[in-house]
């Protein structure tokens, strides 16, 4: 797995893009927490580069991610 880029999507969420096996793998980190999401790329994706990433991080799936970690930090207390 290698390192991409970052991305800037929020101030509280570190965003790291890996690329392995014929994937993005999107990393999102909060504190102790962390989300995992796979895009396939290949002729028939949608996502073939960091642009095309950027493009999907949107403000309605980070406020999604964003919900995720609330309800996960809730679990942990």
């Amino acid at each position: 797995m290698r390192v991409i880029g970052t991305l800037q999507k929020h101030p509280k969420v570190a965003v790291t893009v890996f690329m392995m096996n014929e994937k993005f793998v999107v990393k999102c980190e909060a504190g102790p927490m962390e989300q995992v999401y796979k895009f396939a790329t290949g002729p028939d994706s949608s996502v073939n580069s960091l642009a095309d990433i950027d493009a999907k991080m949107t403000p309605e799936f980070m406020s999604g991610v964003i919900e995720r970690f609330n309800a996960m930090f809730l679990a942990m207390k």
